[in-house]
């Protein structure tokens, strides 16, 4: 059982993260105000003293704690750190992600010394919060007009109210106007409340102003906990101190580990690599240094890829010109048009090129990018057919591997459409897999081997790509099983999302002309290609006809350019 303190963005983060494994957690915020979609989640409310914390621990077997409130709430923090330690329960704070500290901004540690930074008789524009009014007070003495921006709900302004302060003195939204006083530009005091608190907004508005800005430093962290920055690193971290929370774990990318071998070879050092994601956030990642080069070995999980336990390497030059990257042994290249790069180029797609360049500052080198056994690797890739030729490609979109991520298989598929319409063809043919396409490749013996595309489940998001990429024709291939979900308006088969209806099948089998007994033997089957025994051999076509009409009439509002061919076959 796990134990989440939210209220924030990282709060809605970790229930996103935490739902995807299917298993009962707590999730507590002070107030209850916060709106979150709890499936598995069991929301409490109310503010917990360390007794009592330790109490609710004890009672319903916490295994571990997350902390994703609010980087100032210090005394939370504090007593989540000391009750887990006593009870020796693993605990993570999710962190925001904080900006470089700007030196045009006044930096300051307490409440107290932004009050004495603030000069006698000015307006000030207090974003530290609603907790933070009382604080603020001392302001009044100085003679100095004093907003508030607080958040706009029910228990911030009772508090405010309570406080007395009037309603001009509130600014409740980000676009609600402040006028400084005339002659003076006004001050604003902000928390270092990181990106995801709109820091990065606030002072930018700020300047803009002329404002004279002070920030108060974040709290320190207490040591006890484990710390990440991102919802990719929360799940990592949950897999590593609770193992059995989530059935499937996660793994990197290539281009993640590609990127922890160039850092290491960039600072010619063995150990745990910090790699900047493409959201912004940091993980770390073992590496080794060795004999001018670094290598890492890629862990993929529990998702089902031939590329886990490869090593990758990366060497790193000195160059007098601009960051370069390249590809080495075992690295493919492309040989057709329709990716990132144009043919010839090696294969290391635009988001993994872009993480090195990122992690490495631009730096003035040469990184070659390599991979042990990457041309056998290959072969067991959709690569060659995608004309990725002489080794692996160098991949990934957010850095991190969900086991059968749903938006992977996507963006794969996305990929493969694109190179089918570069190759130039006008057709392609859609199918759940190797067995669908191989009944029906013989019918389209001219088509190039990249005009044959693998939906998996997702046939709604194929049908869709295509059509936005502007293939002509669209031949969607299925066997009986699929058909009859796709029928009744299933764009996605996963037996996890559709089962088979069989009061529609039922309705089909009578448009198709069944006799009745015929359609009164639908509610009894179990599985959909029982329907090649139980419908009479003379009215197959008449079934299939029907079958296909309703597929096509599903599909029919994701077609805008393209035309769709329905071709059903019997297992």
């Amino acid at each position: 059982m796990i134990l989440v303190f939210g209220g924030t963005t990282e709060g809605r983060k970790t229930v996103k993260e935490l739902e995807e494994a299917g298993k009962t957690y707590y999730y507590s915020t002070k107030t209850g105000e916060q709106k979150v979609d709890l499936c598995h989640g069991m929301a409490i409310s109310g503010a917990m003293t360390q007794d009592k914390m330790a109490t609710f621990c004890k009672e319903h077997d916490i295994q571990l704690i997350i902390d994703s409130a609010h980087p100032f709430a210090a005394h939370l923090h504090s007593t989540v750190a000391k009750v887990a330690e006593s009870l020796n329960i693993p605990a993570i704070r999710y962190e925001r992600i904080f900006p470089k500290r700007d030196n045009d901004i006044v930096w300051c540690d307490t409440y107290d010394e932004a009050i004495d930074l603030v000069n006698n008789g000015s307006t000030v524009l207090a974003t530290t919060g609603v907790q933070s009014i009382s604080k603020m007070k001392r302001l009044e003495e100085k003679g100095c007009k004093v907003f508030y921006h607080i958040l706009d709900r029910p228990s911030s302004l009772a508090q405010a109210h309570a406080e007395g302060i009037p309603d001009n003195r509130l600014i409740l939204s980000a676009t609600q106007s402040f006028s400084p006083t005339m002659g003076d530009k006004g001050t604003i005091i902000l928390k270092e409340s990181g990106i995801s608190g709109g820091f990065i907004e606030k002072v930018e508005k700020a300047r803009k102003q002329g404002m004279r800005i002070i920030a108060i430093r974040r709290p320190a962290t207490p040591d006890y906990f484990k710390t990440v920055n991102g919802e990719h690193g929360l799940r990592r971290m949950v897999e590593q101190l609770l193992p059995d929370f989530y059935p499937l774990h996660s793994g990197l990318t290539t281009g993640t580990y590609a990127t922890a071998a160039a850092i290491a070879a960039y600072r010619k050092q063995s150990g745990a690599m910090p790699v900047t994601l493409p959201n912004g956030e940091t993980i770390m990642v073992e590496a080794h240094y060795s004999d001018g080069y670094a290598y890492t070995i890629k862990e993929s999980g529990d998702d089902p890829d031939v590329t886990n336990g490869a090593e990758i390497r990366a060497k790193v030059e000195p160059t007098d010109g601009e960051l370069t990257i390249i590809g080495g042994e075992g690295v493919g290249h492309f040989t057709l048009p329709g990716f990132d790069y144009p043919p010839e180029e090696a294969a290391i797609n635009r988001v993994p090129r872009e993480m090195i360049r990122r992690n490495l500052n631009d730096a003035h080198v040469k990184v070659t990018i390599s991979v042990v056994n990457g041309e056998l690797l290959a072969q067991r890739t959709f690569n060659p057919r995608l004309g990725i030729m002489g080794g692996i490609s160098i991949v990934g979109i957010s850095g991190i591997i969900k086991p059968f991520s749903e938006e992977a298989f996507v963006d794969s598929i996305r990929k493969c459409v694109t190179v089918a319409a570069a190759s130039g063809s006008s057709d392609i043919v859609i199918s759940s897999g190797a067995k669908s396409e191989r009944l029906v490749r013989q019918r389209f013996p001219t088509l190039p081997p990249q005009a044959f595309v693998e939906y998996g489940n997702y046939i709604g998001a194929t049908i869709s790509i295509a059509d936005e990429l502007g293939i002509s024709n669209i031949h969607l291939v299925m066997m009986i099983g699929k058909a009859v979900k796709l029928a009744s308006g299933h764009l996605d088969t996963h037996s996890r999302r559709s089962t088979m209806d069989k009061s529609f099948i039922a309705q089909m089998t009578e448009e198709a002309g069944c006799q009745a007994d015929t359609v009164k033997k639908v509610y009894s089957i179990t599985l959909a290609k029982e329907l090649w025994t139980l419908i009479p051999q003379d009215q197959h076509e008449s079934f299939v006809k029907v079958l296909a009409r309703h597929c096509l009439r599903v599909c029919t509002p994701l077609l805008s350019n393209s035309k769709l061919e329905i071709i059903i076959l019997k297992e």
